[in-house]
């Protein structure tokens, strides 16, 4: 397999963009010589003649023409690499705060998507409850956080709007069980919710499960000990959606919500909250590099 070399590609560049050797060996502080070797080796390299050399001046055959749009993304690809590693502004941390049910599966791809753009930027996951997180924000302890709630409070954006949904163990039978046994997180903003749904509907239930582990609860359930609730598409491979078919309440509506998104505090806290914004609702909203 060959391999193109990126020196070679941004003299070729600079002599098209230059229209000559010697105007492209000053841009490119070399000789005229080493620029004219590096274009031989290109077009020996490729078994192609790239440039018409028969006139007073040097142009593009149809092959330069062509090569020259590849080579002009792949010099300012290896530049903006080069420095998106090298550069010591993007460099330093920033906190992220997300609630404990809406982390999987959304963050963890939007980590490894910034981590990417900015491999010297630490990002703290703070996992929480919405009003922790929310405080947090407040008192700027944290630069961003995701909020699930029913509204949105000034200087919030609601990313999603998505509905709960009752999960339980695969192929299990807790949802049949009366009194209904539930697994909730003491701090959860769905318990109250939840009950208020199932009271309305007359069906008695106990809360079976009462903590403040998310793991607790997600083992509760897994093992057929009880049944929770979760916006829709948040739930870990081992449970799955109960398909009551009507024997329980339909559940409330919740918006995944994000404070701290105010474009142009810096580009770091820009691209982490444009990475959120397209995985929690598919929208960008400015162009991303090298992601």
């Amino acid at each position: 397999m060959r391999n193109l070399d990126i020196t070679t590609l941004r003299s070729f560049v600079a002599v098209a963009d230059s229209g000559g050797v010697t105007r492209a060996a000053g841009f490119l502080h070399l000789t005229q010589s080493a620029v004219s070797m590096q274009l031989k080796r290109l077009e020996e390299m490729l078994d192609l003649s790239l440039l018409d050399r028969s006139g007073r001046t040097i142009a593009l055959t149809a092959s330069g023409e062509q090569l020259l749009t590849y080579a002009r993304r792949m010099v300012a690809l290896n530049d903006e690499v080069i420095g998106r590693l090298t550069h010591q502004a993007f460099e330093g941390e920033i906190k992220l705060g997300v609630p404990h049910d809406v982390v999987y599966p959304a963050v963890p791809q939007v980590l490894k998507q910034f981590h990417a753009v900015f491999p010297r930027v630490k990002v703290q996951l703070e996992a929480s409850y919405t009003r922790t997180l929310k405080d947090q924000f407040a008192k700027g302890d944290c630069d961003v956080v995701v909020t699930t709630e029913t509204g949105v409070d000034q200087g919030g954006e609601v990313l999603a709007r998505k509905p709960l949904v009752w999960v339980g163990a695969p192929g299990g039978t807790a949802w049949r069980a009366r009194a209904l046994p539930l697994a909730f997180c003491r701090h959860c903003v769905f318990r109250a919710q939840v009950s208020a749904a199932l009271d309305e509907a007359g069906i008695a239930w106990e809360m079976t499960v009462d903590t403040e582990s998310d793991r607790t609860i997600e083992a509760a359930t897994s093992a057929d000990l009880a049944i929770c609730a979760m916006i829709e598409g948040t739930q870990p491979p081992y449970l799955e959606v109960v398909d009551h078919g009507g024997a329980l309440p339909a559940l409330p509506v919740q918006q995944i919500n994000l404070y701290g998104g105010i474009e142009g505090r810096s580009e770091v806290q820009d691209t982490l909250v444009d990475l959120l914004r397209q995985a929690f609702s598919g929208v960008s909203s400015h162009r991303l590099r090298a992601v």
